[in-house]
């Protein structure tokens, strides 16, 4: 570019602090001005009127704290080009503006358009995923919160039948299993079950389809030799209950089942599915969960190591002459972590240069989330590099994996 030749001015930016009743946001011209701040409802009307103000001010960028919502489906909609920046980085950006270091959401609308204005070559827009996508993730987030509503209702139950029916505890594998659900609302109190003998347990186990009948005799065994349960008149109130939690286990187990069936669905019909379904160990819903946290917008890592980092599978470094300390990664997406984290800890069991990665992170000391933080940044390449040219993984072009099979023959 010729020296006197101009340059088009730089159009204004936004910061967005979102909240759950009302939405903060300030707007900063090319100087870093303030040239607005205002404050809209979280209501259809409110979220209309916030587009507006900016079309107005003439923004074409947008910071937010947040890569999904509401707020930022319109900012998306509206044409602007959205930026996410983590709540950590606001806070540590604060100091910039003074040293108080306060929280107020006004304050953080104009922290966050200014980091856009000053920093947009360092950020990355967002891409939104597909609506298959984003489908999928609530699909596969509302399992998993089902999922820990039902671990809290089942510990709840065990900690009931401690004094209710302690034999019942221990009596089948699981606490929540189908066959002691079946078990306690047919005997929910320590009266019910002195009615059984082993015939009459065995021909109970019968006729709820228990695959071991026979086992009857031991079972009762644990039955009668466990601590007696209450009896008298609180018995009756304590079985209440009991049937109670079952009826509510019973139906979170339900619609968790329900919740997996609309996941296989999903994940056969999406475009990217195949990707991740031929991962070792990966399963249905792991791999949809693999597949709804990783997303379908390759431009949002455009290297392996960005997915990595995000993902908190590579450890912080922070150096000062000549001190450098190696930490834990707390800034990423939990959900991510969590999904690959639990892939790449079950896939040792099914792959050579998986268990190789594995066990030699172990012989030098690490731990086993360490070790499968290390297996899940090796994973992380390999899956990155299938997603990117939308191919499965085949493991006889894997090489690592055949090195290790080749030194193992």
């Amino acid at each position: 570019m010729n020296a006197s030749t101009p340059t088009a001015p730089r159009r204004p930016t936004a910061g967005v602090d979102w909240a759950k009743d009302d939405h903060a946001v300030a707007v900063v011209d090319s100087d870093g001005v303030a040239l607005k701040r205002s404050t809209f409802e979280h209501t259809g009307t409110g979220l209309r009127a916030l587009v507006k103000a900016l079309q107005r001010a003439d923004v074409d960028a947008v910071g937010i704290e947040r890569p999904d919502g509401p707020v930022v489906d319109a900012l998306l909609a509206a044409g602007f080009t959205v930026f996410v920046i983590a709540p950590n980085q606001v806070k540590n950006l604060r100091s910039r503006y003074g040293s108080a270091g306060n929280k107020d959401d006004r304050f953080d609308a104009y922290v966050l358009a200014d980091t856009v204005r000053t920093d947009r070559h360092r950020l990355t827009a967002l891409t939104p995923d597909s609506p298959q996508t984003v489908t999928l993730r609530m699909t596969v987030r509302a399992r998993k919160d089902l999922i820990g509503a039902r671990i809290a209702m089942a510990n709840q139950l065990r900690a009931h039948l401690q004094s209710t029916l302690p034999g019942a505890i221990g009596l089948f594998r699981d606490i929540d299993s189908p066959i002691t659900l079946a078990f306690l609302t047919r005997f929910p109190s320590q009266a019910k079950a002195d009615w059984l003998t082993p015939a009459r347990l065995q021909t109970w186990l019968r006729s709820a389809g228990y695959n071991n009948p026979t086992n009857a005799p031991a079972l009762h065994g644990h039955l009668t030799a466990a601590p007696r349960g209450t009896a008298g008149p609180e018995a009756t109130a304590r079985a209440s209950i009991t049937l109670a939690l079952v009826a509510a286990l019973s139906a979170i187990r339900a619609q968790i089942k329900a919740l997996e069936e609309q996941i296989t669905t999903q994940l056969a019909a999406h475009p990217d599915g195949h990707i991740f379904t031929s991962l070792p160990r990966a399963g249905t819903v792991r791999a949809a969960r693999l597949l709804a946290e990783i997303g379908d917008a390759r431009g949002r890592y455009p290297t392996p190591e960005s997915l990595v980092c995000l993902a908190g599978a590579a450890p912080s470094t922070r150096q000062s002459g000549k001190v450098k300390v190696v930490t834990f990664r707390w800034a990423v997406d939990k959900q991510l972590r969590g999904a690959v984290t639990d892939f790449a800890g079950d896939s040792h069991t099914a792959n050579a240069w998986a268990a190789d990665l594995y066990r030699r992170a172990r012989d030098r000391g690490h731990d086993h989330p360490h070790a499968v933080r290390i297996l899940a940044r090796a994973w992380l390449h390999i899956i990155w590099r299938c997603w990117q040219d939308g191919v499965p993984y085949n493991p006889a072009n894997h090489r690592a994996l055949q090195r290790v099979l080749t030194a193992a023959a």
